[in-house]
């Protein structure tokens, strides 16, 4: 036994050190998801009823086999209609050392880059020309810190005047919703369409939530005999209440987007938003070590055209067929 003691008051004795001298940590830190919306949170969010950019973000996330808390972090920040919150917002972003910013439209991108021309950025603008305004050198190579979904079609506002055209033929006035914070190429493009139509058009800009219901009602009293809503993140979540407002005054409308028909809007024509599912592959090629200079914009290559019958109805016009059978989906 006295033998034995020794080598057993050694094993006790290294067993004590080992206690009292800390084990090296794994890092178990999980990359970090910016998000940056110039809006408010979608009530829809939760149950994805409403198909946003943050929906796809998260659906397509968990498709490529990503938990939220788990194996990556969402960090949403959320400018609630005030574009000059963004850049504080971004900041904030920014001091979180995110891996990646989503940064939702024009002025979300802009104010990524006024504070971090490093991180990468994968924008969601379908109101900008990336190359005009700066944001990629070139579809194909982007070049910088930022790549992402865009929509660059000009004649998508011709096709906009084209249908207003179609459904009521002796449209002379037109007016037109635009965000002034966004980039101005979308409301230029219509410009030159609504000029070699002789259409007069009247812009109603908007920059806040709040500012939708005056600028709507001063449009009406200017007598306008159609409305084209342009995109933006928050012209979409004022297109409920852009629908309700044009199926009271008995206007007829057209949006970009089909949840305006859905509400009672008369039509919408633009990219199926299935497209912002992209987004998702974006986020991962990134955080798997892709640079976002190498990574090409995509935009969306399909359409989808939607007519509210019920709405044209109450607003006394007649969809003719032709035009019916051209729709992608006719409300009843």
């Amino acid at each position: 036994m006295r033998l034995i003691g020794p080598v057993l008051a050694l094993v006790l004795l290294a067993m004590d050190a080992n206690a009292q001298v800390p084990r090296p940590q794994l890092s178990t830190r999980i990359p970090v998801v910016g998000v940056l919306y110039p809006g408010v949170p979608d009530p829809d969010i939760a149950t994805g009823r409403r198909f946003s950019t943050v929906v796809a973000l998260q659906e397509g996330l968990r498709e490529l086999g990503y938990v939220d808390g788990q194996n990556i972090g969402l960090e949403y920040r959320w400018a609630r209609g005030k574009s000059e919150a963004l850049p504080d917002l971004a900041t904030d972003l920014v001091k979180l050392k995110v891996d990646v910013l989503v940064a939702v439209g024009s002025p979300a991108i802009r104010a990524s880059l006024g504070v971090s021309r490093t991180i990468p950025i994968v924008g969601v603008d379908l109101e900008t020309d990336p190359v005009e305004s700066g944001y990629v050198a070139s579809f194909a190579r982007p070049g910088g810190s930022v790549t992402g979904l865009f929509l660059d079609l000009p004649e998508l506002t011709g096709k906009w005047l084209q249908l207003v055209r179609e459904v009521a033929p002796g449209t002379r006035r037109v007016g037109v919703l635009w965000d002034s914070t966004t980039s101005p190429h979308q409301l230029l493009a219509l410009k030159r369409a609504a000029q070699a139509a002789a259409i007069e058009l009247r812009v109603i800009e908007v920059r806040s939530p709040a500012e939708y219901e005056e600028a709507l009602q001063t449009a009406m009293r200017a007598r306008i005999q159609a409305l084209i809503q342009l995109s933006s993140p928050l012209i979409r979540q004022a297109s409920p209440r852009v629908a309700e407002f044009t199926f009271k005054n008995r206007l007829l409308a057209i949006s970009m987007f089909r949840e305006f028909p859905e509400r009672g809007g008369l039509m919408a024509y633009g990219p199926d938003l299935l497209f912002l599912r992209r987004v998702a592959p974006y986020v991962d090629k990134i955080l798997k070590g892709a640079k976002p200079a190498e990574l090409p914009v995509e935009q969306p290559s399909k359409y989808e055209f939607v007519v509210n019958l019920k709405t044209a109805r109450t607003l006394g016009l007649v969809i003719s067929q032709p035009l019916l059978l051209r729709a992608d989906e006719v409300i009843e």
